[in-house]
């Protein structure tokens, strides 16, 4: 591969990284936060802050302080839920 191509590759890769980057999606996934405390049982978005399991849908209980799901941020409070110090705390207490 001469240099002028290797130039471009290279140019071209970081102008899709860019692209990617300033994407709606990406954006949209910026402004989320974690909320702990409003999941319902089998809709949480990922592991429990106890480690009890590791993955998406699998909190048993409604509203367990120890699963939580990405909201819009700055809603959290406002759904009733926690942040997740908090969250660690209250996990520590019990």
């Amino acid at each position: 591969m001469n240099q002028r191509t290797m130039i471009a590759a290279a140019a071209a890769t970081s102008l899709m990284s860019l692209a990617l980057l300033s994407s709606p999606a990406f954006a949209q996934n910026a402004a989320k936060e974690k909320c702990f405390g409003i999941a319902k049982a089998g809709q949480n978005d990922c592991a429990s802050i106890a480690g009890t399991h590791s993955c998406a849908g699998q909190a048993k209980v409604d509203n367990d302080k120890g699963e939580w799901k990405y909201v819009p941020a700055g809603t959290c409070m406002q759904m009733g839920g926690i942040g997740m110090e908090q969250a660690k705390m209250d996990m520590k207490k019990s």
